[in-house]
C-alpha cells in the first residue's frame, strides 16, 4: 500500500511531533482544519489549531496523570488541510473536507493501526474524520462532550453547520454503531426529545463514567470533543461558552478509563485563542490534547 500521500507545506512540530508528508502505519497523527465559516456566535477558531501548536512548545510533554511522555512514542504532524482559495463557506468547508478525505481514502486505519487526531476548527470540521472512522469500524463507539447537542438538521442556512454535526454523522450510522453524549446542556426541545428517546444523552457525571466503563476494552472508541464542554470559568477561549460545564479532573477520570479501552481516534474542537489574551485556554487545550496523544497510543500498546 503506497502511504506516501502529498500534504502542503507542513506547519512546525506539534509538542514534538516529527514533521511529515505522509501517512505512517502504527502511528499516530495530528491534523489541523482551521475553520469556523459556519461559526453563528464568535468566530476565530479558525486559529485553533496553530494556537494549539504554539503554545505546546512551553508544555511539559510528562504527564502525572498518566506516568507517560510524548517522548516516549513517536507520532506525527500533518499539517493544515486547505481550505482552496475560493470565498464561499461551505466551498472553503468542502474543498478542506476533501483533503482529508484524499490524505486517508486509501488507508485501511484498523488493518494498518493508523490514529487520526484533528484539530479545529469549529464542529463542522469533524464530519470528515468521524465519517472515516465510522466506515473502517462497524462497531464503533462516537462519545460526543459538548455544551451543545448538535442535532439540527442544518442551521442559518448551512447544512453542515457546526450546530448539526452530530446529526450528519448520525446519517452514517450502522447498526452496531454507538452515540454517547455527555455535558450537553443547551440546545432545542426537539433536540433534547431525541436525545432521551434514543438514550444517548448521559445526565450525570457517574452515569456517563459508568456507560464508558461499561464499554468492551477492545470496542473501537472516537471522541468528539468540543472544549465548550468545559465550564467557561476553566476555558473562556470558545466561540460558543455556556456556564454549568465540566473541570479538568473529571475530563482525567475519563482519560483514565479511556487509557484502559480502545481510544482509536478523536478530534478537538472550538478552541478560539484569541478570545482569551491571557492564554490560559491555550494551555488548558493543550493539556486535553497531550492526555488525548497518550490515551490512544496507550490503547495501542494495550
Amino acid at each position: 500500500m503506497d502511504f506516501n500521500v502529498q500534504l502542503t507545506e507542513p506547519v512546525r512540530a506539534y509538542f514534538g511531533a516529527e514533521v511529515a508528508k505522509q501517512v505512517y502505519p502504527g502511528h499516530t497523527h495530528v491534523i489541523g482544519f482551521g475553520f469556523d465559516g459556519t461559526a453563528c456566535f464568535r468566530k476565530g477558531t479558525r486559529h485553533g489549531p496553530d494556537g494549539l501548536r504554539s503554545i505546546s512548545e512551553d508544555i511539559e510533554s510528562y504527564s502525572p496523570y498518566q506516568d507517560f511522555d510524548l517522548t516516549d512514542f513517536t507520532f506525527y504532524d500533518l499539517g493544515n488541510l486547505e481550505l482552496g482559495e475560493k470565498a464561499d463557506v461551505e466551498a472553503q468547508w468542502r474543498h478542506a473536507s476533501d483533503d482529508f478525505d484524499k490524505i486517508f481514502a486509501s488507508i485501511d486505519l484498523a488493518a494498518n493501526d493508523v490514529r487520526v487526531m484533528t484539530l479545529g476548527g469549529e464542529h463542522s470540521i469533524s464530519y470528515a474524520p468521524i465519517v472515516k472512522y465510522l466506515q473502517q469500524y462497524d462497531d464503533l463507539v462516537l462519545l460526543h462532550l459538548d455544551a451543545h447537542a448538535d442535532l439540527r438538521d442544518g442551521f442559518e442556512g448551512y447544512h453542515y453547520s457546526h450546530a448539526s454535526i452530530i446529526r450528519r454523522v448520525l446519517d452514517h450510522f450502522g447498526p452496531n454503531h454507538q452515540l454517547i453524549q455527555y455535558g450537553i446542556r443547551s440546545g432545542t426541545r426537539d433536540e433534547y426529545r431525541y436525545m432521551h428517546e434514543h438514550k444517548t444523552v448521559r445526565t450525570s457525571r457517574k452515569d456517563f463514567l459508568e456507560s464508558v466503563a461499561a464499554i468492551a476494552k477492545d470496542r473501537p472508541i472516537y471522541l468528539t470533543l468540543d472544549l465548550d464542554y468545559f465550564d467557561p470559568s476553566f476555558l473562556p477561549g470558545t466561540g460558543t461558552p455556556e456556564p454549568g460545564g465540566e473541570d479538568f479532573h473529571s475530563f482525567i477520570s475519563l482519560i483514565k478509563l479511556l487509557g484502559e479501552r480502545n481510544l482509536v481516534g478523536c478530534d478537538v474542537v472550538e478552541l478560539s485563542p484569541q478570545i482569551d489574551p491571557t492564554g490560559n485556554s491555550d494551555v488548558f487545550a493543550a493539556k486535553v490534547v497531550r492526555e488525548l496523544l497518550m490515551t490512544m497510543e496507550k490503547g495501542r500498546c494495550a
